[in-house]
C-alpha cells in the first residue's frame, strides 16, 4: 500500500516536472514535428484502460511518443455508498510522469479543476469532491490527509491547458461555449501556470467546462490558435467518440468502448483520416 509520505513525494515530483516540461511554453505544450501524440479522452478512474494505454505506448522503447492525459479522477464507484478511489489512477499517472518526464503530460479538465477549487459537482447523486477525499483517506489508510490533498491541489494547478502540434491539431479537455467567446482570450494558453485565474467563472473555467460549440466558434478558434482540427474530451460518448462540424473529435476513455487517438505530428490530416486513426482500448491485447 502506498503511504501518505510516498504519495506526497510522487505528486510533488510530478508537479515540478509538469512546470519544467521541456515542450511547454506558458500553459501550452508544443511537441516537435518528429513526435507522435497519443490523445486520450476522459478516464474517470478507469484503471484497465490506463493499463492498456501504458501497454500500447511502450514509452520505454518509443522515445518520440508523447501521451496526453486528462480527467483522471471522479470515478463512479461500483457499489452505492462506496468511496471514489480514483486517486489510485491519479497517483499511477503521476508516477508514470516521474518515470517518463518528457513524454507523459496532463491537460487541465473540469473535474480536476473542480477538485482543486472545491467546486461542488454531483454525479449519480453523489458529491464527487467529497467522495474523492474520502477515497484518498481509504486508499492511503489515513485520516490525516490534508498534506496529500494539498500536494494533489498543487499537482492539478501545474497542468497546462492545451497542446498544439505542428501539423495543426489542437488538443484540450474542451473549448469555451459560444456564449463566452467574445470575452474569452485565446492568448491565455501562453500564460504560465502561476498567472492563470483558475477560479469559478474565469477563462480557464470557461475553457474546460464548455459544451456548446458551433461551426463559427470552431472557425474562430482555429484562426486564433492557428490550427485545423480540435481533439477534446469532456462530453460523454457512449460509443467512444463523436465528430462535430468536420473540425472537432470528442473522445471518451472511461468505459469498455473507450478510445484513444495517436497523431503523427509530421503528417497533415483530414478529419476523416484522424477518425481512421482512432483506436479502441478493447483492441489492445
Amino acid at each position: 500500500m502506498t503511504t501518505v509520505s510516498a504519495a506526497i513525494d510522487t505528486f510533488r515530483r510530478a508537479t515540478d516536472l509538469n512546470l519544467d516540461d521541456p515542450i511547454r511554453s506558458g500553459s501550452l505544450l508544443c511537441p516537435p514535428d518528429y513526435t507522435q501524440v497519443v490523445m486520450t479522452g476522459d478516464m474517470h478512474g478507469h484503471r484497465r484502460n490506463f493499463e492498456k494505454l501504458i501497454k500500447y505506448c511502450q514509452l520505454e522503447c518509443t522515445p518520440t511518443r508523447h501521451v496526453l492525459l486528462h480527467e483522471l479522477i471522479h470515478e463512479q464507484p461500483q457499489q452505492e455508498g462506496c468511496a471514489d478511489h480514483s486517486v489510485e489512477l491519479l497517483l499511477d499517472a503521476a508516477k508514470w510522469k516521474t518515470f517518463f518526464p518528457d513524454q507523459v503530460h496532463f491537460l487541465q479538465s473540469n473535474h480536476e479543476l473542480a477538485q482543486l477549487q472545491n467546486h461542488e459537482i454531483t454525479k449519480g447523486g453523489r458529491m464527487v469532491t467529497d467522495d474523492f477525499e474520502r477515497g484518498v483517506a481509504e486508499v492511503l489508510d489515513s485520516n490525516d490527509i490534508d498534506e496529500v490533498l494539498n500536494a494533489i491541489d498543487d499537482f492539478i494547478a501545474s497542468y497546462p491547458l492545451a497542446a498544439r502540434s505542428p501539423n495543426g491539431v489542437f488538443f484540450s479537455h474542451s473549448l469555451p461555449n459560444v456564449s463566452h467567446m467574445d470575452e474569452f482570450d485565446p492568448t491565455l494558453v501562453h500564460e504560465p501556470a502561476d498567472n492563470l485565474d483558475l477560479s469559478e467563472g474565469g477563462m480557464v473555467y470557461q475553457m474546460v467546462w464548455g459544451r456548446r460549440h458551433t461551426p463559427a466558434l470552431l472557425e474562430r478558434l482555429a484562426h486564433a490558435f492557428d490550427v485545423q482540427h480540435f481533439i477534446t474530451g469532456h462530453q460523454p460518448q457512449e460509443f467512444g467518440y463523436e465528430v462535430r462540424f468536420d473540425r472537432m473529435i470528442i473522445l471518451a476513455s472511461d468505459h469498455n468502448h473507450g478510445v484513444f487517438l495517436p497523431v503523427d505530428c509530421r503528417k497533415h490530416y483530414t478529419i476523416e483520416e484522424l477518425v481512421q486513426r482512432i483506436r479502441p482500448f478493447a483492441g489492445v491485447i
